[in-house]
């Protein structure tokens, strides 16, 4: 395929409207907490296409779109998948973490029980595509987990905008998605999210609040 320009579709702003912007946007994303108890309150499918579609234009290598998004409401695959990934975290938690680890994550008050996977409305599995395959012809892809992580950091921003809450679940290996959600050995799950509203006098750890100043995180040169 040949390079082929068009003319970039920009909308200026004030520096005001810019400014207003990016602070209300702060605002807004700096409420966004982990969550482990949802309520059975139903979510649209819309929210979840248009949040989607966001990840969908996540900057990526050779804009090859290395990912797949599968989104689980069936209550049978749901608890399936609790099985399976409680099973993983057994073992986590009573064989593989080292102390420090588990040291590490005391605070948030995690453990190998996961009813959140059965009780959230949507869990989001988010695959990345070590190579793709059109037309039976292979097709590598470039920086995959880069591209993936970017499309995961901008499908949780916008369900988040949306209103919505969520936990982003990472149980190693994850293996059992692919056998679960017949997915092609061509890909890998990222990450699973969990999705929709918090259950009322919900509770989340104070330690998870405790973010990094700005001079903590970034360096400038003027």
């Amino acid at each position: 395929m040949r390079y082929q320009p068009v003319k970039l579709k920009y909308t200026s702003l004030s520096l005001d409207e810019i400014k207003e912007r990016s602070q209300f946007f702060y605002d807004l994303i700096k409420t966004r907490r982990s969550i482990r108890q949802f309520s059975l309150k139903k979510i649209d499918d819309n929210i979840i296409e248009n949040a989607i579609k966001s990840a969908g234009t996540a900057p990526n290598g050779a804009n090859l779109q290395p990912w797949h998004f599968v989104v689980i409401k069936n209550k049978k695959i749901k608890k399936a998948i609790r099985k399976a990934a409680e099973k993983e975290e057994e073992k986590f938690y009573n064989e593989v973490a080292p102390p420090e680890w588990l040291k590490a994550l005391h605070p948030l008050g995690t453990d190998e029980h996961k009813e959140f996977l059965e009780e959230a409305p949507i869990l989001i599995a988010v695959f990345e595509k070590k190579f793709s395959i059109e037309k039976k012809v292979k097709i590598k892809n470039y920086y995959v987990k880069e591209s993936v992580g970017i499309a995961t950091g901008i499908l949780i921003s916008a369900l988040h905008y949306s209103g919505l809450c969520m936990l982003t679940h990472t149980p190693n290996p994850m293996t059992f998605l692919n056998k679960i959600l017949k997915r092609p050995a061509n890909e890998k799950p990222f990450v699973l999210l969990v999705v929709g509203f918090p259950k009322s006098n919900t509770k989340v750890p104070k330690f998870a609040s405790q973010k990094k100043s700005l001079d903590k995180i970034s360096t400038w040169y003027n």
